[in-house]
């Protein structure tokens, strides 16, 4: 089976032309891996600053917690002292008119 010199080279043409877009589609596929490894590097870095973020909240609430549970326990305490006060207050004008 003989080719013709028109027939080689469309056979080279199509396999200069294959290799190329081998490379090429091996070029992209490698650029594409890299970014999806930045993309993914990048979302890692958001997650843990928002992972830092949702500590510090926490705690700031924890400790804002323990401060309203304080001034309502000196609230109660000023509540009771105030009543024990106008209690002996009406005790006192009730007994002397």
């Amino acid at each position: 089976m003989c080719m013709s010199s028109s027939q080689n080279f469309y056979f080279s043409m199509q396999s200069r032309q294959s290799k190329r877009c081998r490379i090429q589609v091996h070029r992209l596929t490698r650029r594409m891996r890299s970014n999806d490894q930045e993309d993914g590097k990048e979302m890692m870095l958001k997650n843990l600053k928002l992972y830092i973020e949702n500590m510090s909240i926490l705690e700031e609430n924890e400790r804002l917690r323990k401060k309203a549970n304080l001034l309502h326990e000196e609230n109660l305490e000023l509540m009771s002292q105030i009543q024990k006060k106008f209690s002996q207050f009406d005790h006192h004008v009730s007994t002397n008119p």
